[in-house]
């Protein structure tokens, strides 16, 4: 039996393993116990009147003390009706800790637009707007970037979670193999992605409630950003996203894709995206034969003439 028996209710391995012990062998001496555990009776001290306290093992009278257990059934199930009556009341305090939260937040600032100023800041409230998401993240990434642009590892435990995440990239931003790499890790993750030629400007938006976007667009470091409460302008970020995301091109190649392997569909992921040949061969690290080169075998496969039939053909394959 599991050495963690008795970690849903707050007791530990050695608890379990002392409890299990005293069940098989009732009327245990504290040296017994501590021998059946390879320990001491000073080291397994604690653990038994952690046991005694929660009723699972009661204590008997005479010399030398000795332990036998409750019954499974009447301890347990008393104890978990406890544990169970203390999370109802967490849970009780942590609604009203929000509710209080919320209304501290709205008279902090009635404003609808709040500045955030300094990249720990921004981190920090970067961090605050995924962990608070409940349903997806929308985001549209390009440069320049207040923190690694090759790490996130937050946005795989919010996939795993459920999160859905819908990212739309700045083509000439995926340029480079760590970072075209960091992005298909993200979409074998289950990130839904996409791309556009050019599209200067940045976004990050929580279950279309709270969003965060630079104070400048068209500033070459992230210095300042803004933090935007459901408003209007709100509605109007999201909407832009949606219309983007409807232009964009889908990033990640279909598992199905025939007769090409895996180079060639990160080679036509990439054409997809928009990118530059010179940008293509520096993020794959091949020569300019070489993508040549596959690019003719992929127009073979594909029954397309030019690339942008190759596009065609892939999307109607699901390869896109």
């Amino acid at each position: 039996m599991s050495d963690d028996l008795l970690e849903p209710v707050g007791l530990g391995a050695t608890e379990s393993a002392l409890y299990l012990h005293v069940l098989s062998a009732p009327r245990s001496t504290t040296a017994q116990l501590a021998e059946a555990l390879s320990s001491t009776p000073a080291g397994i001290r604690t653990a038994l009147g952690r046991l005694v306290t929660t009723g699972l093992v009661t204590r008997l009278a005479g010399s030398p003390v000795r332990y036998t257990a409750a019954p499974p059934e009447v301890a347990v199930d008393a104890l978990a009706a406890q544990r169970q009556h203390e999370m109802d009341l967490l849970r009780s305090r942590i609604r009203e800790l929000a509710h209080k939260f919320q209304k501290l937040d709205s008279s902090k600032s009635a404003e609808l637009v709040e500045l955030i100023e300094g990249q720990e800041a921004m981190r920090h409230r970067a961090e605050q707007l995924q962990l608070g998401a409940q349903q997806e993240i929308l985001i549209i990434d390009c440069p320049p970037y207040f923190d690694d642009p090759t790490a996130n590892p937050m946005e795989f435990q919010l996939l795993e979670r459920g999160v859905a995440y819908r990212a739309l990239y700045d083509a000439p931003g995926l340029e480079g193999a760590a970072r075209m790499g960091f992005v298909m890790e993200c979409i074998a993750a289950g990130e839904q992605a996409r791309s556009l030629p050019s599209v200067r400007m940045k976004m990050l938006v929580a279950d279309r409630r709270y969003a965060m976007i630079p104070l400048s667009f068209e500033a070459t470091e992230s210095t300042a950003a803004l933090w935007v409460r459901p408003s209007p302008l709100l509605t109007a970020l999201v909407t832009c996203f949606d219309l983007l995301w409807e232009r964009a091109t889908p990033l990640g190649v279909g598992q199905q894709t025939g007769e090409l392997d895996e180079r060639d569909r990160e080679l036509l992921a990439m054409m997809a995206s928009g990118m530059k040949d010179a940008a293509i061969v520096r993020s794959l690290g091949i020569t300019q034969r070489t993508m040549t080169r596959r690019i003719s075998h992929i127009l073979t496969v594909l029954d397309s003439q030019t690339r942008f039939q190759a596009g065609l053909q892939a999307a109607r394959r699901g390869w896109l």
